[in-house]
């Protein structure tokens, strides 16, 4: 399937008076999120872990006519993810919509304050702990959008290899954190009656700071390929434009009968890995993550 520009698919949609917060929106996909949002008429804020690049997020926001206000954070601290919930919450009523979309890709395998590697830290335990800390703003009928990604397949989870890095891999952590990210949106749809929580898979987008840390040969690849165009490659590779049109649609639109918890790629539910789909691994995950964040 060739998917469209961000634009194509929503622009019929109205968010006039609803409140979005988008992490990692400071480039890439969650910055052409944010804007759509913004188009269609939300107020939107966003976070990112560079203040010059955030603020001119912010700024092209307001020119749109959004309320908009940047938030800074570094997802391998809790600490400032604790922060970043609270100043949400001092800043907005009600917020109607989260996408979270901040993640990282790391090389060298380390483990974090917390003792955990690093990539499942800042790609699972930082927006389950964030989107825990934001449930008493979050509206009745809200929306919670977690992006994953189809590498989600090749992963499984070992327990013990998210607190060790002796036999790291990055594309093997980074794949494995992105399993988490459907189970946990599963699981918190199950947990909660008047949220939806759904994931996705937003595409291959090379062009993307998801690759600032992975060894040079890859980002040689991705260099190359992001700037191949879209249509030489028969919508296998996407823009952060066009990787942008499935998480902006599941943030504005209600979900049918049966969709709460779903797997979404092209703006349509799809089946996730076997694994992903286990809710008594999904528990599991949630109360290890629980205990880990001291929930």
């Amino acid at each position: 399937m060739v998917r469209p520009e961000v634009g194509a698919s929503v622009q019929h949609r109205d968010l006039e008076g609803a409140t979005a917060l988008v992490t990692g929106a400071t480039g890439g996909v969650g910055r052409e999120v944010a804007l759509a949002l913004g188009r269609l008429g939300a107020d939107v804020h966003v976070h990112g872990r560079n203040a010059d690049r955030g603020e001119r997020v912010a700024s092209d926001l307001r020119g749109l006519g959004a309320d908009a206000s940047f938030f800074l954070a570094e997802y391998t601290d809790l600490d400032q993810v604790e922060t970043l919930a609270e100043r949400v919450r001092d800043r907005v009523d009600e917020l109607d919509v989260l996408v979270n979309n901040a993640g990282a890709h790391f090389d060298e395998g380390r483990l974090t304050d917390l003792g955990v590697e690093r990539t499942f830290h800042a790609n699972h335990l930082a927006p389950f702990l964030l989107t825990n800390r934001l449930r008493d703003v979050l509206a009745s009928g809200g929306r919670i959008v977690t992006v994953s990604s189809e590498v989600h397949r090749r992963a499984s989870l070992d327990f013990e290899e998210l607190t060790a890095v002796d036999a790291y891999e990055g594309l093997d952590a980074y794949a494995r954190s992105k399993l988490a990210n459907v189970l946990f949106a599963r699981e918190l749809a199950r947990r909660t009656d008047d949220l939806t929580s759904v994931s996705c898979h937003p595409g291959f987008v090379p062009a993307t700071g998801i690759w600032r840390n992975a060894p040079l040969p890859v980002r040689a690849v991705m260099l190359v390929l992001s700037a191949v165009p879209r249509s030489l490659t028969f919508g296998r590779v996407d823009t952060p434009s066009s990787a942008a049109v499935t998480p902006t649609f599941l943030a504005a639109t209600d979900r049918e009968d049966g969709e709460n918890g779903a797997y979404f790629r092209d703006c349509a539910p799809v089946e996730p890995s076997p694994e992903a789909s286990d809710d008594a691994l999904a528990e599991r995950l949630w109360e290890w993550s629980a205990q880990r964040v001291s929930l």
